[in-house]
């Protein structure tokens, strides 16, 4: 879903464009489906993060506590990421039900679209964090998913191409003094 919105964007925004400079016209829908789209995109992306645990924080405090205050730390951030959620949906639903009759000035398409990317993501979301809250309170969760956010893009991306790792010393690399 997140690449099919992202083309029909790619292809409403360079197509406006190329209408726009190069034959006086233009793609009247272009501008208000391309902000839905990508609203629903960002939404439907953060989805991918919390699976994934891939949203940036920090672990400066979290990482020199033991186990036992890493899971306590994770499962007060987990509920406060499902209340959080649960705000999100309340407010989303709203908007929606009051925007259900408005219809947006170019395609006519009721704006409670546009807000249903809100109801969307907090279910989609809530049911992941539960899962997530559900299985730190069983003990699934390894101890070294304990800290599940990312410190920085550059540090994450590191650990993905396993650079953050030391490298094994080898005989040849070790001075003379010590072989």
């Amino acid at each position: 879903m997140i690449a099919l919105a992202l083309a029909i964007m790619v292809v409403l925004v360079f197509g406006n464009v190329v209408l726009r400079y190069g034959f006086n016209s233009g793609i009247t829908v272009s501008e208000e489906v391309s902000r839905w789209l990508f609203v629903w995109l960002t939404f439907l992306g953060a989805i991918v993060a919390i699976k994934e645990h891939g949203h940036l924080g920090t672990d400066m405090l979290v990482s020199r506590l033991g186990n036992t205050g890493k899971k306590v730390c994770l499962v007060i951030s987990q509920l406060a990421m499902l209340y959080v959620t649960w705000l999100l949906f309340q407010g989303s639903l709203t908007q929606a039900q009051i925007n259900a009759d408005v219809q947006a000035p170019v395609t006519g398409a009721s704006v409670a679209i546009f807000y249903a990317s809100g109801v969307f993501f907090a279910v989609s979301a809530g049911l992941l964090l539960l899962r997530e809250l559900i299985r730190t309170v069983t003990g699934k969760v390894r101890d070294e998913d304990l800290v599940m956010v990312q410190e920085s893009e550059d540090l994450a991306a590191l650990h993905d191409l396993h650079l953050d790792q030391p490298i094994p010393e080898t005989a040849a690399a070790k001075p003379a003094a010590q072989r």
